[in-house]
């Protein structure tokens, strides 16, 4: 008799996106004449970039060509692409990496859900609150999480970011094993200085605990000061994994390509008290389970390195980034609480007059036509917000926030 992963049965029977598509879908059907601004789930909308085009061309190009065909590539990814992030990414910012501790992968969620294939069930884990999904909903998969109780998982140490602490984490009551940092933040929108971030890798060390570094959104850092990898602090290496995603960065939403990178010093132990390095197991896993992210689809992502290529997406980001400025100073001019929204594209909003995250999402989508994110979705420490992304185009970003200063601007 074939038994069923009993964890899966404790997932939430909705996810936050599916409600919010349910939502406004009924809103459409009685509705139809209103032209709806989707401002809620983190999508780009801008085209890849000239260069990225070019190259991924010239890909396919070889791909007709027997001199030139690509079949299955390197599970890991091709030389060319860890390479050029090494190069670009690390070595800029006064970090050392090899070759082999960088795996391509089709994307930074992919590889935050797989990761604990490597971790026993047993660990505990820790979140800062509120919580990109995935990271939660992975580890029920796993068994980790213990029972779904009063909005939280029993097993789960919540640490809440709210305006009370000025979104800054504060270490956990309670010991972890696995920790789960975003930074820049999603769905906040916000950042941790170099001391802020010290204090959670001098915790890992001390507690021989492991970190899961999500810097998905690193490019849209514009303070310098803010650190754009947790290998700029010392001891990182030896206690965080790091994934980062071309989705953000350059458009790769479709066309989906990240990366993990995990140091050859980051390692967990057996219940013997062994020691072991979890590249290698990573690399062991990826062989099994991943035939590689394709050709066509690395070399598009090489090119986001070239001059141009650097040019015109950093250009793409501006561009988003100047949606992101437009919406935190009207917003502000309604007299709302913007978080977020300089070094990140998301913007998180306090719900006027005491609302709930659902009620003011409801708010939004029937008095003035636009998509939200609503808060609670993300955690407990969520409700009372809902996230804004500044993702859209510019023309229906002017547009929506001058929907809301015509209904909510005091």
């Amino acid at each position: 008799m074939a038994l069923v992963n009993e964890h899966f049965l404790k997932l939430q029977s909705n996810y936050l996106f599916s409600d919010i598509a349910k939502k406004v879908n009924s809103f459409k059907i009685t509705h139809p004449k209103q032209k709806i601004i989707r401002m809620g789930i983190g999508d780009v909308t801008q085209p890849l970039a000239p260069a990225v085009i070019e190259a991924m061309h010239k890909a396919v190009d070889e791909m007709a060509s027997k001199e030139t065909f690509h079949g299955y590539g390197p599970e890991q990814g091709y030389p060319f692409l860890i390479d050029a992030i090494i190069k670009n990414d690390y070595e800029s910012i006064g970090v050392s990496l090899e070759p082999s501790e960088v795996f391509i992968s089709d994307g930074a969620k992919s590889d935050c859900g797989n990761i604990g294939d490597l971790l026993r069930h047993d660990n505990s884990i820790g979140v800062t609150d509120p919580v990109y999904p995935v990271y939660i909903d992975s580890n029920v998969m796993s068994g980790r999480t213990g029972t779904w109780e009063n909005g939280i998982w029993s097993d789960v140490v919540y640490i809440p970011c709210t305006a009370e602490n000025q979104f800054v984490p504060e270490l956990p009551s309670r010991r972890v094993d696995i920790i789960y940092l975003c930074y820049p933040n999603n769905p906040t929108g916000t950042t941790l200085t170099k001391e802020e971030l010290k204090k959670w890798v001098n915790y890992a060390l001390a507690n021989d605990a492991i970190i899961m570094y999500d810097s998905a959104y690193e490019a849209y850092i514009q303070d310098p000061t803010i650190p754009h990898s947790i290998y700029e602090i010392k001891g990182a290496k030896k206690v965080a994994i790091e994934f980062r995603s071309f989705s953000k960065t350059a458009g790769f939403t479709g066309v989906r390509c990240g990366y993990t990178v995990i140091p050859k010093e980051v390692s967990a132990t057996t219940l013997k008290g062994e020691r072991v390095f979890l590249n290698k197991l990573w690399h062991r896993r990826q062989c099994t389970k991943f035939n590689g992210t394709s050709y066509i689809t690395q070399r598009g992502a090489e090119a986001v390195y070239s001059p141009e290529g650097k040019k015109q997406i950093r250009q793409t980001i501006n561009y988003y980034m100047n949606n992101a400025k437009l919406m935190k100073e009207g917003l502000e001019a309604c007299g709302l609480q913007v978080y977020g929204g300089t070094n990140a594209p998301y913007l998180w909003v306090k719900t006027p007059d005491g609302l709930s995250s659902w009620k003011f999402f409801e708010k939004l989508l029937y008095e003035v036509f636009i998509v939200s994110t609503p808060g609670v979705g993300f955690g407990p420490s969520g409700e009372g917000y809902f996230r804004l992304t500044a993702f859209g185009n510019d023309e229906k970003t002017v547009e929506a926030i001058e929907r809301i200063k015509a209904v909510y601007k005091k």
